[in-house]
């Protein structure tokens, strides 16, 4: 259900996340997140371009979040870099489809219950949960 870049860029933000505003060079993130350096480079900029993260420069620099952890969701990432798209009318163009049909309202109902579970669900949430893995991403090493 979600794009490999949206995939990436929760992977990407959930790893800045649990760094405690400490930055990460694009090279250090990609080697933690497993995510092709080039293919994170893109993402980080829409993620800035977003406002989610931002950037340091010189010596000690590279991406931290720009927003407190409490107050990003993962349906906050996913909408940054590729949007869930609703079904609001007949795919198809069916002109005598004034409503959805049965089969693309179920799946629009699918997709209504995917943004209200991701909206739900906070970086602070998958940071504090019970589990000792960290999610989404191999560790923090320096």
């Amino acid at each position: 259900m979600l794009s490999k870049t949206a995939e990436y860029a929760l992977r990407s933000v959930v790893c800045l996340a649990n760094r405690r505003g400490e930055a990460a060079s694009a090279d250090k993130l990609a080697a933690e997140t497993k995510v092709p350096r080039r293919y994170l480079t893109r993402v980080l900029q829409d993620l800035a371009a977003g406002g989610l993260v931002g950037s340091r420069p010189g010596p000690g620099g590279g991406y931290v979040l720009s927003k407190p952890i409490a107050e990003v969701t993962i349906l906050d990432v996913v909408n940054l870099v590729d949007p869930i798209e609703r079904i609001r009318q007949c795919p198809l163009g069916l002109k005598t489809h004034h409503t959805l049909c049965p089969l693309h309202a179920e799946l629009d109902r699918a997709y209504a219950q995917a943004e209200q579970a991701f909206g739900n669900v906070t970086l602070e949430d998958l940071l504090n949960s019970t589990t000792s893995v960290i999610p989404l991403c191999e560790s923090i090493s320096e």
